[in-house]
């Protein structure tokens, strides 16, 4: 019998490196592989399973919805469309917000980099170690060379600095820049946490310039990090938000939520999705908030994030834990990061390695405080024994 790695070599082409595992199915925080082991799922998706797996709440939405109408394309309107665009503006405060519905975080931002051409300004200010999608556009905006470098020429006049710098972002940002884009959080760059008081006065030099504040929550979205957002801490209110990951509940879905002015840039026929606003993802996507309203998920996020903190940081061999709520990023004192993370796969725990000595975790919203224990634990055997 033909391996996972075979049967996947055989039929993908090589964007991705080979899988090591053949997930069957899934039940709460664990995965279950065709080798028939178990695993204590903390990534999630990549922060994208935000109830976990096979959630009854996710199930009966999707089960009712596709036996409804599957896809009406965006010619038309859908009752889950409407009502999901309008809880996010509701999860904005900014009555006079308005949604676009994609597929995923890069369409988001790629959505966003169109309306910021809408103010008649092409300079986007961006920063080193940023990460927004690989479409040419959204590749434009991240700020990792290694990642943009094989596709060059990008998008023009696009200037990248240093994440968590005000100083520079005030020698970048003049009146001729339409957006500034940047992460509450750097979880690709391995779960980098600006300074206090860096969002803010991003928001305060983009009001002195006329520029326009896009916020990529695409993975500080959806509660993870105790807010809707990612950047509420702050109490801000950018002019664009991008979401993806979490919001479709396991389903792809993506938004660019445009507040104040920005709100009416675009115009009938300037952008678009066929399946942007898809009934079944808008309808898991509605399941998920309101599971994650009602059983306070979003505090739950911070209190965990704490606990796994003050635990992780008691093992010999970890110097850092970064982030905030159920998205961290655990330092190691060696580069060894992508062996700690294949030692903790053969444990049966899924983790995943940004970068050589970080491992970055983003369990679903419903682990429980037993399962982050178990988590500590394994981890702990893993640095010693490793």
């Amino acid at each position: 019998m033909k391996s996972v790695e075979a049967k996947w070599e055989a039929v993908f082409q090589k964007s991705y490196g080979t899988p090591k595992l053949n997930i069957i199915s899934g039940k709460g925080c664990y995965l279950l592989a065709d080798n028939k082991k178990r695993y204590l799922d903390f990534i999630g998706g990549i922060a994208t399973s935000v109830l976990g797996h096979a959630h009854p709440a996710i199930i009966k939405a999707v089960r009712n919805q596709i036996a409804t109408v599957a896809h009406v394309s965006n010619l038309y309107a859908n009752p889950e469309s409407i009502k999901l665009a309008s809880k996010l503006i509701e999860m904005t405060g900014d009555e006079d917000a308005r949604v676009f519905f994609c597929n995923s975080g890069a369409e988001a931002n790629e959505a966003a980099l169109k309306l910021s051409r809408k103010t008649g300004r092409t300079k986007v200010v961006s920063t080193l170690g940023g990460f927004h999608g690989r479409t040419m556009g959204a590749l434009s905006l991240t700020g990792q060379s290694e990642k943009r470098d094989l596709f060059a020429p990008i998008i023009e006049k696009i200037n990248y600095v240093p994440y968590g710098d005000i100083t520079a972002m005030r020698r970048a940002v003049s009146k001729k820049t339409a957006m500034v884009i940047v992460e509450p959080i750097q979880g690709e760059n391995g779960v980098i946490t600006p300074p206090a008081g860096y969002l803010k006065a991003l928001r305060e030099l983009c009001d002195e310039y006329g520029t326009l504040l896009v916020i990529d929550a695409v993975q500080t979205g959806m509660g993870r990090t105790g807010f809707w957002f990612g950047y509420e801490h702050e109490e801000i209110t950018p002019d664009v938000i991008t979401l993806a990951k979490g919001l479709g509940g396991g389903l792809p879905l993506g938004a660019m939520i445009a507040i104040g002015p920005a709100a009416h840039l675009f115009k009938p026929g300037e952008h678009g999705s066929t399946f942007g606003g898809n009934p079944v993802s808008c309808a898991a996507g509605l399941a998920a908030i309101n599971e994650i309203e009602k059983k306070a998920l979003n505090e739950k996020a911070l209190e965990l994030g704490e606990f796994l903190k003050s635990e992780l940081l008691t093992i010999e061999g970890v110097i850092e834990v970064r982030g905030r709520g159920l998205l961290l990023g655990i330092v190691l004192q060696q580069d060894w990061a992508k062996e700690i993370a294949n030692y903790l796969l053969a444990k049966g725990v899924l983790v995943n390695a940004p970068n050589s000595n970080t491992i970055r975790i983003a369990p679903p919203l419903i682990v429980t405080k037993i399962e982050c224990a178990k988590f500590v634990k394994i981890f702990t055997e893993v640095i010693a024994n490793g």
